[in-house]
């Protein structure tokens, strides 16, 4: 709703200036601002300068490069349990936090080994909230102050139309992300933008700086379905930018050619006598869908097909047997098919697959006939679509506009071919990318795996989600996750008990994922501070007091641990060597992080004695007291250790110390 208040003042003389010049000279108002030098420009006024250059800039790019560039200090990646789902098997990941301030966190581990991106991130309508990324502010209470966050110190504010820098707030959000975003992908990896009409230029023009020109695939268009009617046109379409870290490391996309008519038609009230032909479908037989139910007849423009009872699909298959009286033409071949017999179209292909869309049309699946992906994306996903598929999990639409899983599916089939790849959204929402991911491996048993990275946002009070007990965005995507996972498990479960005695069953995929959190730092990394040498006397006799600071767990000290290595996701398994002691840790079987409070020759040996050797030790400090001869013995005997191990690979930095 508008506001529609009456305001305190009276004139606003510089904002009504400001307007008539826009209408003149609209290139010298910019975010609503005067541009003085397009201003002189229009006017006449035209200087040559040797330094231009073909560029998009605006206010605060220079900052928002340097952003980019910064480390994210005394920060790291709180372990969640209780949020987590089967966590001891599970290689997926739902992080909580800012997505900047994730990125930069998993930027060491995670360098160079995402296959696919895709983000939907906010449009920039006037209405959405950005973030203001001042993560060198230590007090909530400055933020506040300042007005850049909320009482609860989220780090959002809504970037509203009226607001000077208006695309300026906007670009300075997603620049630095992108820029850390290529950095994550593969050398042959994609990235998938959503955007609509607010910022596509916009947004081309920083990707083809973050990415380069050269490695722009396509300005998809995503034909909506529905239309929304504004201005002189009912909008009915957005975008999808595609950009590659590498285009010529890249191969060509290919997809089956899924989804051919066999005749034309909708679903249509219209009588017709003498119909040619009638098929039985059986139960069981297959739709595009959740669940559906299509009554009545069905009419094209030259055949009509009619129901002689209801036709009711539940969870994608045929409740009971049904009869389709129609007059197509391939007949003999939907009949073969359901009889089991090999099946081939006019053309002498073999057709793989029957099944019915939402709209009640029959498609049918050629074998190997392979496409590339067509540019516009119609038939493919509408906003509806999306909504309805949220509402059919969680019982009612707790998002605004989700994305539909299937779009996102079709992007992460045609990228990956299911080989242990990571799909990464850093504005995963409702988390729609998790569920493609776990859809497509349960469809062609890959084993794919996601990161989700969410801002825990706040619901409005007043809404339906916050009244169902979803405090924060955070908790309807976790849930979405729970249970479109439990839903694919029980279809492949069902699936697999009604399979015939030469077929193997389907595996159920990775359906888990572990939740972190971002949080200050668990490490003392600087016990002396100021020349001050006391707090290392009063801490003398407690080394958790002098290493970790207060209430700090072993577990999060070990992830905040590896966040410091290279090539180590956090999806890796952790387990604790009791025969060594209460505290040593065995993470990835490769890194072993020694937490005991005291170190022995003892200890050290029975270290060194592992097989396989880990290939990386981590100790504490203070745990060898004032002992320098047993911390130089340990450094060369574990280091001697692993590099006779190591072979031709061999690691250079072995031993590390906290």
């Amino acid at each position: 709703m508008e506001n529609n208040k009456i305001p305190q003042g009276i004139n606003n003389i510089v904002g009504d200036n400001l307007k008539a010049l826009a209408q003149l000279f609209p290139s010298a108002v910019k975010d609503g601002m005067l541009d003085v030098e397009a201003l002189k420009e229009e006017l006449g006024k035209i200087e040559e300068v040797d330094s231009e250059k073909y560029e998009l800039t605006w206010s605060g790019k220079q900052s928002a490069k340097k952003i980019s560039q910064e480390d994210v200090y005394n920060r790291t990646l709180k372990y969640i349990a209780a949020g987590s789902k089967n966590p001891l098997e599970t290689e997926n990941l739902y992080i909580e936090g800012d997505n900047l301030e994730v990125l930069k966190l998993l930027r060491q581990n995670y360098y160079g080994s995402i296959k696919m991106i895709y983000i939907d991130p906010p449009y920039n309508t006037g209405n959405d909230f950005v973030y203001n990324d001042k993560f060198a502010m230590d007090k909530k209470e400055s933020d506040v102050a300042e007005g850049v966050a909320d009482e609860d110190g989220n780090p959002l504010q809504k970037n509203e139309k009226s607001k000077n820098k208006y695309h300026a707030n906007w670009l300075n959000m997603m620049y630095p992300r992108l820029k850390i975003a290529k950095n994550l992908l593969t050398d042959d990896g994609v990235v998938f933008i959503s955007i609509d009409d607010y910022e596509v230029d916009n947004l081309k023009k920083v990707c083809d700086e973050v990415f380069g020109q050269e490695n722009n695939i396509s300005t998809l268009i995503w034909d909506l379905g529905t239309g929304t009617t504004a201005g002189h046109f009912t909008r009915g379409h957005e975008y999808v930018l595609c950009y590659s870290r590498n285009k010529n490391m890249l191969p060509n996309f290919k997809n089956y050619n899924k989804g051919e008519y066999i005749r034309h038609g909708a679903l249509k009230k219209i009588s017709v006598k003498n119909p040619a032909v009638e098929i039985i479908f059986p139960k069981g037989f297959r739709f595009e869908g959740e669940n559906a139910t299509f009554t009545g007849e069905i009419g094209g423009s030259e055949k009509t097909y009619i129901l002689s009872d209801e036709m009711q699909f539940i969870n994608g298959k045929l409740v009971k047997d049904t009869t389709l009286k129609a007059g197509f033409a391939m007949k003999n071949q939907v009949e073969n098919f359901i009889k089991g017999h090999e099946v081939f179209d006019s053309k002498g292909q073999r057709v793989t697959d029957f099944y019915f869309n939402s709209s009640g049309v029959l498609f049918y699946e050629k074998e190997k006939t392979i496409i590339n992906p067509r540019s516009v994306l119609s038939n493919l996903a509408t906003t509806k679509k999306g909504t309805d598929e949220l509402k059919l999990l969680m019982g009612n639409n707790f998002f605004d506009f989700p994305k539909y899983s299937q779009m996102i599916k079709f992007f992460i089939q045609i990228i990956s071919q299911g080989d242990n790849d990571i799909i990464l959204d850093f504005f995963s929402g409702s988390a729609t990318t998790a569920h493609a991911v776990m859809q497509l491996n349960a469809e062609d048993g890959g084993n794919r795996k996601f990161i989700m990275v969410q801002f825990p946002e706040i619901t409005d009070e007043k809404s339906e989600a916050y009244n169902a007990g979803y405090k924060n965005i955070c908790e309807i995507g976790k849930e979405r996750i729970r249970r479109a996972g439990e839903k694919i498990k029980l279809e492949i479960e069902q699936n697999n008990e009604q399979l015939k005695l030469d077929e193997p069953p389907k595996k159920v995929p990775d359906i888990g994922f572990k939740v972190f959190r971002t949080t200050d730092t668990n490490i003392k990394w600087n016990i002396i501070e100021n020349s001050v040498q006391q707090s290392v006397l009063e801490y003398a006799n407690d080394c958790d007091r002098m290493d970790f600071v207060f209430g700090a767990k072993d577990i999060d000290v070990v992830y905040e641990i590896m966040l410091r290595q290279k090539d180590v996701p956090l999806s890796d398994t952790l387990e604790i060597l009791d025969d060594i002691g209460e505290r040593t840790y065995l993470y990835a079987s490769s890194y072993l992080v020694c937490l005991e409070t005291e170190i022995t020759t003892e200890l050290l040996e029975k270290i060194a004695a592992l097989a396989p050797l880990p290939i990386k030790f981590v100790f504490r400090d203070s745990a060898f007291k004032d002992d320098i001869d047993l911390k130089d013995y340990s450094f060369r005997h574990l280091k001697a250790l692993v590099e006779r191990n190591s072979g031709e690979k061999k690691q250079t930095y072995t031993v590390e110390f906290i």
